[in-house]
C-alpha cells in the first residue's frame, strides 16, 4: 500500500492528504510503476445491480445526478464492487447547456432531448455564462466534496466536462444524431457564431471545472464525444482550439483530452497542456506509441465489445493491449462500458489489469 500526500484546494487554500492508491494520479503525471493504473468510463452505472435498484426507486435520471448524496453513493458504488483504482463524479456533460439557459430532458429509451434549442445569434447572447453559470451546478460540487469525505483517500476521484464542441453539437440539434449536420452547417455558413457559442461554452465549462478542482476532483477528462464528426481541418478550427484553453486553465490537477474519433488530431492533442490523450477503440496502440513516443500518458482502449467474450478472451485481448502499450498507460475502455454488459466480463478485465506487471514486457519501474 502506497500512501501519497496530495494537494486539494479548497478556498483557495491547500489543504494535503493521504491517498491508500495514488496508482492513477502518479501514471497520470508521467511516472513509470509497476502495472497500469485501471478504470471505466461510464462504470458508475447499468451495469451493477445495486445501481439499477436505486434507479427504479427515483423518479428519473436528473434526480440522481441532482441529488448529492445519491450521486456520491453511486460513485463509490464501483470502487466497493469492481476494486477500480479511480471513481469518477456521477453526473452529465449536458448540465453545462442547462446551467447556460438551455434545460434537457433525458427519455427512457431514447437519451438526452432539448425542449429548445439554439436557432439564431439573439440566443446566443442571451445565453449565462462564465461564473455565473457555473455556479448555478452547486448539486455537482457538494457531490464532489461528499463523495470526497465518503472514499476516505481510498482512491482519487475524476471531475469531467463535455468539450465545448460536443456540448455546441447538442445545444444545435436537441438530441443525439448520427451526422450532426444541424451543428456542422452553422460551422460552414456562419463560423462566427459557431465561434461566439464555443467561447461561451467554453468560458462557463473552464469556471465549472475550476469549482471542481475546489470541490475535490484529483484529475479532471474531458469528453469531445462527437470530434469524430469534424474533418481534420474543422477539428482544428472548431473543437481543437477550444481544448487547448481547457488544458491551460486547469493547472491544479491533471487533464485527461479524449477526442473520441478525432484519430487525425492525436499529435495536435500531445501538443496541448493536457496530461493524458484518451484513445478509442480504432486506435492501434502500436502505431500511437509510434507517433507520440514511450512517453506520452494514454488511457484505453480495449473495445467495449471484448466483454461481451469469454473470461479467456476478455484475458487475453486485455494483456495484449496493456504489452502493446507499456508503461505510461491507465487501462480502460474505448468507450464508456456498455449497459448490457456482463459484470463478471467486467470484473476479468479490472483483475487482469490489476495483476500484469510490466516485468512480463521487460520493462519495470
Amino acid at each position: 500500500m502506497v500512501f501519497t500526500c496530495v494537494p486539494w484546494r479548497f478556498f483557495n487554500t491547500y489543504i494535503f492528504y493521504m491517498l491508500n492508491n495514488d496508482l492513477f494520479l502518479r501514471v497520470a503525471r508521467g511516472e513509470k510503476t509497476d502495472r497500469p493504473p485501471v478504470w471505466l468510463m461510464r462504470q458508475a452505472g447499468r451495469i451493477l445491480p445495486q445501481y439499477r435498484a436505486l434507479r427504479a426507486s427515483l423518479s428519473g435520471f436528473k434526480e440522481l445526478v441532482e441529488t448529492p448524496e445519491l450521486a456520491c453513493e453511486v460513485t463509490i458504488q464501483p470502487v466497493d464492487e469492481l476494486d477500480v483504482d479511480a471513481a469518477i463524479i456521477f453526473s452529465d456533460i449536458l448540465v453545462i447547456p442547462e446551467a447556460m439557459g438551455l434545460p434537457y430532458e433525458m427519455i427512457p429509451g431514447k437519451g438526452p432531448l432539448f425542449p429548445k434549442t439554439i436557432t439564431s445569434e439573439n440566443q446566443v447572447d442571451q445565453l449565462i455564462t462564465g461564473q455565473e453559470a457555473a455556479n448555478s451546478l452547486n448539486y455537482v460540487y457538494e457531490a464532489l466534496k461528499l463523495t470526497k469525505k465518503e472514499l476516505n483517500n481510498r482512491v482519487p476521484l475524476i471531475g469531467f466536462a463535455g468539450a465545448p464542441f460536443t456540448i455546441f453539437c447538442y445545444m444545435f440539434e436537441g438530441q443525439g444524431s448520427k451526422t450532426f449536420s444541424k451543428a456542422k452547417k452553422v460551422i460552414y455558413q456562419n463560423p462566427a457564431l459557431a465561434h461566439k457559442l464555443l467561447d461561451k461554452i467554453t468560458e462557463t465549462t473552464i469556471a465549472y471545472l475550476k469549482k471542481q478542482v475546489i470541490s475535490g476532483a484529483d484529475l479532471i477528462q474531458v469528453f469531445d464525444s462527437w470530434a469524430g464528426v469534424l474533418t481534420p481541418d474543422c477539428f482544428n478550427t472548431f473543437s481543437l482550439p477550444y481544448l487547448k484553453r481547457i488544458a491551460n486553465a486547469i493547472s491544479d490537477v491533471p487533464v485527461t483530452l479524449f477526442a473520441k474519433g478525432a484519430w487525425y488530431g492525436l499529435a495536435d492533442l500531445a501538443d496541448t497542456a493536457c496530461n493524458v490523450i484518451g484513445l478509442g477503440w480504432t486506435h492501434n496502440p502500436r502505431d500511437v506509441r509510434a507517433l507520440l513516443g514511450d512517453n506520452q500518458v494514454l488511457q484505453g482502449n480495449l473495445d467495449p465489445c471484448t466483454l461481451y467474450a469469454d473470461a479467456d478472451t476478455v484475458r487475453n485481448r486485455t494483456r495484449n493491449m496493456l504489452r502493446d502499450f507499456g508503461p505510461h498507460h491507465i487501462a480502460n475502455l474505448g468507450h464508456g462500458v456498455y449497459p448490457d454488459t456482463p459484470l463478471d466480463s467486467v470484473k476479468v478485465f479490472v483483475d487482469t489489469v490489476k495483476s500484469f506487471s510490466y516485468c512480463e514486457v521487460g520493462s519495470s519501474s
